[in-house]
């Protein structure tokens, strides 16, 4: 255990565990697991406003598959363990709050970290950074791991339509459909109706580890991206489309999905054509957290990438 001064307070801190300053002086919380590698495997969460914490047993799952991997991860700025500006404040919000400063804050963390030729892992909203820091910052890059995350936000949507006449009554589908026309987030009801959905396609195996006493989710982060609920986008994700860019990653690509998510396969399939040397595999009864709904097929299929990649026998 470390003890680290922070203010006006003393943090006790686990191993491996560091408080990052950044140029613009805000903090993040970062870990690293595992011992020194010639594998470096840095983690991005999702939301935005999510956290680190289903990265926390990589390192070991990746140590069962025979790997020694040394595994970063960390909050981003305004979720959970990292600071949180004030986001009411206008001017903070239009600065922090977009994808530039996201994407910009992750080589600045691998700066900080001091890695280079590494691999870069992203689930979800952490995917579409992945996608990105590939596409602005390949040359550091090893290679890529998009996890649940598709390259445009049409087909996403089009997906949410089929998801809920697969998994709803017509009636609490449609009746889903008019709450969000109303901007009615708060009924009872239609919250209810996205519980449903998410035990469906999200979490289908409602791990207790990541649950909390108190919500850990940076509201005002993900709000401003994503809207009230995984199924529905109002935010700034609307925009989300990097059809037209994603020809020019040039790194050794893994796209990894569940088979029953929120994300859509067909998507993907495109996603691994259009990508030059990106390779899908898929987790069977995997929601969008398939890491956790079914590990085992989960990191071997991240194994086997990273070992293809190592060795030189990664082919599309």
């Amino acid at each position: 255990m470390i003890e680290l001064i922070y203010g006006n307070q003393v943090i006790v801190l686990k191993q491996g565990t560091t408080i990052l300053t950044l140029d613009n002086g805000y903090h993040l919380w970062s870990h690293t697991d595992g011992d020194e590698s010639s594998i470096h495997l840095l983690a991005l969460h999702g939301g935005p406003g999510g956290t680190h914490e289903y990265w926390e047993n990589f390192h070991d799952e990746l140590l069962k598959q025979g790997l020694n991997v040394q595994v970063h991860y960390y909050d981003q700025l305004g979720s959970w363990y990292s600071d949180q500006p004030d986001y009411s404040d206008p001017e903070v919000a239009d600065k922090y709050l977009t994808y530039d400063y996201y994407l910009d804050e992750v080589e600045e963390v691998r700066q900080k970290l001091g890695i280079d030729k590494f691999y870069l892992i992203g689930q979800s909203w952490g995917g579409a950074l992945t996608m990105l820091y590939a596409l602005k910052y390949g040359e550091h890059l090893k290679g890529a791991i998009i996890s649940s995350m598709v390259d445009n936000i049409d087909e996403y949507l089009e997906h949410q339509d089929a998801i809920r006449d697969e998994a709803l009554a017509p009636e609490d589908a449609q009746f889903m459909r008019d709450c969000e026309k109303n901007g009615e987030w708060n009924n009872e009801r239609y919250q209810k109706l996205v519980d449903i959905l998410n035990a469906g396609y999200v979490d289908r195996r409602q791990p207790p580890a990541i649950q909390h006493l108190v919500p850990t989710m940076a509201t005002d982060v993900y709000n401003v991206f994503q809207g009230d609920n995984e199924f529905v986008v109002t935010g700034k994700l609307k925009e989300w489309d990097v059809r037209d860019q994603i020809h020019n990653i040039n790194v050794p690509t893994l796209l990894t999905f569940g088979e029953h998510e929120t994300m859509p396969l067909k998507s993907a399939r495109r996603m691994e054509e259009d990508i030059p040397n990106a390779k899908l595999v898929t987790t069977p009864d995997g929601g969008h957290h398939h890491m956790m709904d079914n590990a085992p097929v989960y990191f071997k299929h991240l194994a086997d990438y990273l070992r293809q990649v190592e060795d030189g026998t990664f082919n599309k």
